[in-house]
């Protein structure tokens, strides 16, 4: 059995506690969000909605690294995905390891 990283936890926790949304325009559709994470294979345009959920939230932004946001999340096809709840955001941003990069909101 593969160990699983911190972020990979947490991320797993948010899921499990219904704190996510996935996809652009289910993020969109938000209130607010605390956290964006985006997968490393996304198109430009799911980068570019990144960014400007990133900005419309006030939240930091991340892309994956090694792994994709699919095989981090276990959902076919995710790219762009919204954590919700602050401390679990706190949580995955403080200890992102190898999975994940921040990325600024100029970037």
């Amino acid at each position: 059995m593969e160990k699983r990283s911190k972020a990979e936890t947490f991320i797993g926790f948010a899921m499990r506690k219904g704190e996510y949304r996935f996809g652009g325009n289910a993020c969109k559709s938000l209130k607010h969000a605390n956290l964006i994470i985006v997968c490393k294979t996304a198109a430009k345009n799911s980068l570019d909605m990144s960014l400007s959920l990133a900005k419309k939230f006030n939240c930091k932004r991340f892309i994956t690294k090694e792994k994709t946001l699919a095989e981090l999340t276990k959902k076919e096809n995710a790219k762009i995905m919204a954590i919700t709840d602050k401390e679990l955001a706190k949580a995955i941003s403080e200890n992102p390891e190898n999975d994940l990069t921040e990325c600024l909101i100029g970037e």
